[in-house]
């Protein structure tokens, strides 16, 4: 019959394809779609491998990125780093052989994750110039180092030797690759400098060299030698997890009780908690998991959905961390003279489909950035950069939602990329970050990392708030002191020599007038000995005695030291508080501290607040949160207005001046 013969033609022409063949023919999904994508590209997937394999091992990266014309559009890209090296049996397969690799099952952060960055480029590198791959690797156990050139076999998936040699190499241990490739050379937006700046930063650990096609090396040193936390492989967390995963796992597991399959496959989840999810979804603690039905698996999921758990454990995620999030940026943006670093926010984990995820955020802002042109945003996953797909990231999405006219940069209609002189940092990562391809170079909108990205980002805009309001005090203030400072000196003389009587002493009068508790700081750093020495000082500028807490939120992980007078109370999580108890009129309160360890840079500014005082009286520090609310009675008979309400509070009256020299 027609339709048979047909049918068994079709079959005929059926047959099973690798995964090499089809990513040959769909390079554009490894993000091989263009020359000059794909030379980026290539230089990527190397450092992400040299990058994680240093990590792996605990050493402090020391990359070399070569990139050399070949010919018209031929280049070779060369990464050479100092990891731990590759031993010879598996040389061929981690660089021959897409989806291989040691990540795709661990549930612990690293930057490779799926098995086909360095390979795919290998694979790209042969399609276009026909020329194998160099790979030199050298473990430490070695005398010499093992060279193999190979190619792939994309119908089978397995990588051809086509030369292999014990060779003499300089380095201890390490890898070096050797891609021929077709390409295109730019520099500027979305090239490879820019990739390994943005690199240089989410990873102030790592020295990076780079040789262009053309001109002299770049190179980005390590802005320090503290290397990120280790991480840990974990069971995936309850919350979040699909349906049909929790089924395949009750088909795989070992184990012979629902109650110790719980305890044992999943993290977070105690005994006392696994008879509790059993409980709720009308289960038998003893019965075998493998047992379980459709109807009796959905009870069980939703019962884990349901179930009060602690958050997943931190050890097996690396946040870069605020501290060195600070010290990345100033390393790499330093000659772009930022007036202000806003203190980044790390947030604590969450998770999403059962992975542990976190998301931090920092703010650049002023000096010689562009105010006129929309904030640069720098989207970072697992500590990698993504360069291409802006639009269609989370990332970028997540800063165009906030309402950045609230924290001081214009923004038309309240959405989308506020305009202003600042870079906006946002990055996330997991253990399984949800990128949209298989290049790598977008996350995905997920509703969990959205919310997270949405409070860090509105946290460090409060922030970058809190600067630009101190900053427009200050200089309303310190405005008005140079003019009273000016004027009244000369009108004290020119009236003292009319009614023929002594200057008078004009320091009750600039008090009286300027009306203000004035907060400085200075900052003195010893470089021989890492040491930070901070002197804040509380000058009184009004006409009464007051009294205030003054509050200091020091970074994560930093202690002060030798802090005079004592404080009223030091919290773990860095608030020191003092109580001053009087200060005079025209007179000061100084408080000192020490902070050791920490590099110049780490620390160039106070995270100040004050609280027991009418806020509004007060320069240089901000309101303790909550405090106005909760003590604004207290102040009432001032006939002070809130601090949202006094904008005007640095204008000079002139009634009021004419008035204390009459007082005079």
């Amino acid at each position: 019959m027609p339709a048979t013969s047909v049918a068994e033609e079709l079959a005929k022409k059926q047959r099973e394809i690798s995964v090499s063949e089809f990513f040959e023919r769909n390079k554009q999904v490894l993000g091989y779609d263009s020359p000059t994508k794909a030379l980026l590209t290539a230089v990527k997937e190397a450092v992400d491998n040299s990058l994680d394999a240093a990590a792996d091992a605990d050493i402090l990266p020391d990359i070399l990125v070569e990139v050399r014309k070949v010919d018209k559009d031929e280049f070779l890209v060369a990464v050479e780093d100092n990891g731990p090296g590759i031993v010879k049996k598996e040389v061929a397969n981690v660089f021959g052989r897409l989806l291989y690799g040691s990540r795709f099952f661990a549930r612990a952060q690293s930057r490779g994750q799926q098995g086909l960055g360095i390979s795919g480029a290998v694979m790209y590198g042969q399609v276009t110039t026909g020329k194998a791959t160099k790979i030199i690797s050298k473990v430490e156990e070695d005398d010499v180092a093992y060279q193999v050139e190979l190619i792939i076999d994309t119908k089978k998936n397995m990588p051809t030797k086509v030369r292999e040699d014990r060779v003499i190499w300089e380095r201890a241990h390490g890898t070096r690759v050797e891609v021929p490739l077709k390409g295109r050379y730019i520099g500027g937006r979305q090239s490879i400098p820019e990739y390994l700046e943005a690199t240089a930063i989410v990873n102030p650990h790592a020295r990076i060299t780079y040789k262009p096609p053309e001109g002299d090396p770049i190179v980005f040193e390590r802005a320090t030698e503290e290397l990120p936390p280790k991480t840990k492989e974990i069971p995936p967390h309850p919350h979040g997890i699909e349906l049909g995963t929790l089924m395949q796992m009750m088909k795989e597991t070992k184990s012979y009780k629902l109650s110790s399959f719980l305890e044992e496959e999943f993290v977070r989840v105690s005994a006392r908690v696994a008879k509790e999810i059993c409980e709720a979804a009308g289960l038998d603690p003893d019965t075998k998991p493998k047992s379980l039905g459709l109807e009796q698996a959905k009870a069980l999921h939703d019962a884990m959905q349901n179930a009060k758990l602690m958050a997943p454990p931190t050890d097996c995620l690396s946040p870069i961390g605020e501290r060195l999030i600070k010290k990345g940026l100033k390393n790499v943006l330093g000659n772009l003279r930022p007036e202000f670093y806003a203190p980044p926010v790390t947030r604590d984990p969450s998770v999403y489909s059962g992975n542990p995820f976190q998301v931090e955020v920092g703010i650049v802002f002023g000096g010689d950035l562009p105010a006129d042109q929309p904030v640069e945003v720098l989207r970072f996953a697992n500590r990698v950069p993504l360069i291409y797909q802006a639009g269609g990231c989370a990332l970028t999405q997540a800063v165009a939602h906030v309402d950045w006219r609230r924290y001081g940069l214009e923004q038309r209609g309240g959405e989308g990329l506020p305009f202003g002189p600042a870079i906006v940092l946002v990055h996330v990562c997991s253990t399984k970050v949800p990128y949209t391809s298989e290049a790598k170079e977008a996350v995905a909108t997920v509703d969990e990392i959205m919310t997270e990205l949405d409070l860090a980002l509105k946290e460090c805009g409060r922030r970058l708030k809190t600067h630009l309001t101190k900053k427009a005090h200050r200089a309303k203030t310190r405005e008005k002191f140079e003019i009273v400072q000016l004027i009244l000196p000369r009108i004290a003389e020119k009236s003292a020599k009319i009614v023929k009587k002594k200057v008078p002493v004009l320091d009750a009068t600039i008090t009286k007038i300027m009306g203000v508790v004035w907060v400085d700081e200075t900052i003195a750093y010893d470089k021989k000995q890492k040491r930070h020495s901070v002197t804040i000082n509380v000058h009184n500028f009004t006409d009464a005695g007051k009294k205030l807490n003054l509050h200091l939120l020091l970074p994560r992980g930093v202690a002060a030291k030798d802090l005079d007078p004592k404080p009223s109370e030091v919290r773990e999580d860095g608030k020191v508080t003092w109580e001053l108890k009087r200060i005079d009129s025209v007179d000061k309160a100084s408080v000192t501290f020490v902070l050791e360890g920490l590099d110049e840079a780490e620390y160039d500014e106070s995270d100040l607040y004050v609280s027991g005082i009418n806020p509004v009286l007060v320069i240089g520090a901000e309101p303790l949160p909550g405090d106005w609310e909760l003590n604004y009675a207290e102040f009432e008979t001032e006939e002070t207005p809130p601090p949202a309400e006094a904008e005007d509070e640095g204008e000079i009256d002139y009634d009021e001046t004419e008035e204390a020299l009459d007082d005079e």
